[in-house]
Formats: C-alpha cells, structure tokens, sequence
C-alpha cells in the first residue's frame, strides 16, 4: 500500500471483531512505532502490549474514553522516558503504529494518555516504571466492519500560504 493510501485508510475504529491478531504483527506494529523520529535521537519509546482479556477489560473500565479497549483484540500502551520531548518522540510513535495498522488493515483507536487522571491507574496495572510517561493507549483488532467511514474537512478550510 502507498502511503497516502494508508493516511485515507486510518479511522478510528471502536468495533471489534471476536479474532486475535498474530504476535507477529503485533510486533511488526511495535517495529513500526520505534521507527518514528526522535529528538536527539533519544528513542525514549517502551510499548507494552496487551493480549490478555482481562486486562483489556481493566483498561476499559480505567480509561474513560476508552471502554472499548474491553471488545479490542490488543492494546498498546506506548510510554516514554521522561525527557525533554517524551510527548512529541511518542505521539510520533503512536501515529507510526496507527498507519502501520492501516496498512494491514487493523483498526486502530488511538486513546489518550498523558496527563490523564487515569494514567497512574494504568501505570500501576502494567507495571510501569517512575520515570515514564503514559501517552496513549492504542486499542486494535479486526474492524467488525469495513463500512467506516472518515469525513474530513476541505483543504481549503485549513491550507493557508505565506500567512494566516
């Protein structure tokens, strides 16, 4: 798939299907997020994913934006270091990962994380370290359908030249 195929593709999906995904593309969605840029090359990134029913439940109950996560087949928690630019190195891992899925053909919903009252919550469900920062939960699985569709607005609604 081309890149701006994928970049159409990319909707934020809340309905699953009942079918695992593969390890192995779970961790070629992992491959994918580390290979995002990084400030100073610092590559701050951990991903903790999520299989297990049970604690997918959980996170839907913590994350208040998020009770799908429950229905997902897998979340990936994406952390990071907490450094000078922790929320840009690992918002550019999420998006890395939500495209990658597209391309697949996953369905994605990136939830938020940083700075939400649920993040210690989560934190303390998966373990995470002090020094790291929640910034999303990206829920995925197998769209239940296909029939998703993503209204955006016109370029000449948000494309300006030379000045606002």
């Amino acid at each position: 798939m081309e890149t701006f195929e994928a970049i159409g593709k990319r909707v934020s999906t809340r309905e699953y299907a009942d079918k695992p995904v593969e390890r192995a593309l779970l961790e070629k969605l992992v491959d994918a997020g580390m290979r995002a840029p990084s400030a100073r090359a610092v590559e701050p990134w951990r991903f903790v994913v999520v299989t297990e029913k049970d604690a997918l439940e959980k996170l839907g109950q913590i994350a208040d934006h998020g009770p799908f996560i429950a229905e997902a087949a897998a979340c990936i928690a994406v952390y990071c270091e907490d450094t000078k630019y922790y929320l840009e190195d690992g918002c550019a891992a999420t998006e890395n990962i939500l495209l990658a899925a597209a391309d697949i053909g996953i369905g994605t919903c990136w939830v938020a994380g940083d700075k939400k009252a649920y993040a210690s919550e989560v934190d303390n469900l998966l373990k995470a370290p002090q020094n790291f920062m929640l910034i999303s939960l990206i829920a995925l699985g197998w769209r239940k359908s296909e029939k998703q569709q993503r209204k955006n607005r016109d370029l000449d609604e948000v494309l300006f030249w030379e000045s606002f």
